[in-house]
């Protein structure tokens, strides 16, 4: 299939989406099409649509998690900050520290889950509290993805050659899956952390 028809099916499910009920559960479906139908774009070359559907899925996840999401659902702010690390221009930047700051605010760097205190590593990576997100980095455990761990890891001391050791192996590791989120075969963790890289001026 095709990355514009792959965003055509994506921008349909969205529309559809929207003529129901936006409870939290709806929103979350709502979130996940805007999301498949702004990397869709991404991988054809429109990077300004891209933006602008991946800002969407942002707005429509912390619509969710405001909406009564339980407490552990920490997919949802992790999709958000990814959604707007790619979106990756300016006026997602107030959007993204917001994101972070919600997170941190929830108890993720408390979470119990592996998942909580992932998201809670990427906040404060987003909010520059390099410290704080090398000792989570440090403790996400056997469970959680080596190269993922490695790239986190490496983003706190802002150091180029392990990061790109770990971006490379968080890719290879994407090549060997077969099970995507809305079946998009797209390396969003990577790309997520690749922005961070560019944030911190670091090489990609």
């Amino acid at each position: 299939m095709e990355w514009r028809e792959r965003y055509e099916r994506a921008a349909a499910r969205y529309a559809g989406g929207e003529t129901r009920e936006p409870d939290e559960r709806q929103l979350v479906q709502l979130a996940n099409a805007a999301w498949a139908a702004g990397l869709s774009l991404l991988m054809d070359g429109d990077g300004e649509g891209a933006r602008e559907w991946l800002v969407r899925s942002a707005e429509r996840y912390r619509e969710s998690w405001d909406s009564g999401a339980p407490t552990d659902a920490w997919g949802r702010p992790i999709a958000m900050m990814k959604a707007l690390l790619i979106a990756g221009e300016a006026r997602a930047c107030n959007n993204l520290l917001l994101a972070a700051l919600l997170t941190l605010d929830a108890g993720a760097a408390e979470a119990e889950s592996t998942i909580g205190r992932y998201a809670a590593t990427l906040a404060l990576l987003v909010l520059d509290r390099d410290d704080e997100a090398a000792a989570l980095a440090s403790g996400l455990g056997d469970g959680f993805p080596a190269a993922v761990a490695a790239g986190l890891a490496a983003l706190a001391p802002r150091d180029a050659s392990a990061f790109g050791t770990a971006a490379a192996a968080i890719r290879q590791d994407f090549e060997s899956r077969d099970d995507f989120l809305e079946d998009l075969p797209v390396p969003d963790t990577a790309l997520a952390l690749e922005a961070l890289a560019t944030r911190r001026t670091l090489p990609v």
